[in-house]
């Protein structure tokens, strides 16, 4: 009779298409429990005619993100014309949405928050459509969405840097793609990435953690600038507060954590 019923179980378990390791859970990448955007913030050159660049880089950022352990479920992407990109999901680029995404998904993804931008920049700020987000804006939505939880914050833009003194606190990491004072490159309208989106992406699969990725995102923008002759340097920006310098180093990305 027990060898029957076993029969029985293992039949209807492949009339079902289960099997046991189909049955059990998936395992949750590093990053599962964090909540992240991903904005690209304009869809001009800098001559003013089209360019994908951007939101070229905002799709291939965020599935990046997802191969490095974050959760498609807990991810959003922005872009100035949705509409033109057949992305399911995809959203307007506006402050006030990139807000309430943060706040939708902080309390269902607690572990920490990521904000990645693309786009062109100011002395100001970023540019999000067609008004300037301010580091003192953004830091208020970072404050109301993500409090004191890990916060990676990355912005591919000229002047960037100007959103390290008023962003810095010792939960946060800012990376930029410029200094305050300087511009970043890339962004024409042949361009398939922004320089730094390019090394970013160039970077992630092999960088163990957000660190390492950041030392080799700065290395890779300062040799490309060099291959293509352009001046001055960008000297992208990098800031680690200390409570994310020694909890960083022990959130590998998916890749770094199974071995890979």
């Amino acid at each position: 009779m027990g060898r029957r019923l076993a029969g029985l179980i293992s039949t209807l378990a492949l009339a079902w298409g289960v099997t046991a390791s189909a049955a059990e859970p998936l395992k949750a990448g590093p990053f599962a429990g964090w909540a992240a955007v991903v904005v690209a913030g304009d869809w001009h050159a800098h001559s003013g005619e089209p360019s994908e660049a951007f939101d070229n880089a905002r799709r291939d950022v965020a599935a990046a993100l997802q191969a490095a352990g974050f959760s498609k479920t807990n991810l959003r992407q922005f872009s100035v014309r949705p509409e033109s990109h057949h992305e399911i999901g995809l959203r307007q680029s506006a402050p006030k949405a990139i807000y309430q995404a943060l706040a939708e998904l902080a309390p269902r993804a607690p572990d920490g928050c990521l904000a990645y931008f693309t786009s062109h920049g100011a002395p100001q700020g970023v540019l999000i459509d067609d008004a300037i987000l301010t580091p003192g804006v953004l830091g208020s939505i970072l404050n109301r969405a993500c409090g004191a939880k890990p916060t990676v914050v990355v912005i591919s833009a000229c002047f960037s840097g100007v959103f390290v003194p008023p962003l810095a606190a010792t939960n946060r990491m800012i990376l930029t793609a410029a200094r305050a004072d300087r511009t970043s490159f890339g962004c024409g309208e042949s361009d398939r990435y922004p320089y730094f989106d390019d090394c970013f992406l160039r970077a992630m699969p092999s960088a163990r953690d957000f660190p390492a990725l950041a030392a080799a995102v700065r290395a890779c923008v300062a040799a490309r600038e060099v291959k293509e002759g352009v001046q001055p340097p960008s000297e992208p920006q990098l800031y680690i507060g200390p409570q994310l310098r020694a909890l960083l180093p022990l959130r590998p990305f998916a890749a770094a954590a199974a071995g890979g």
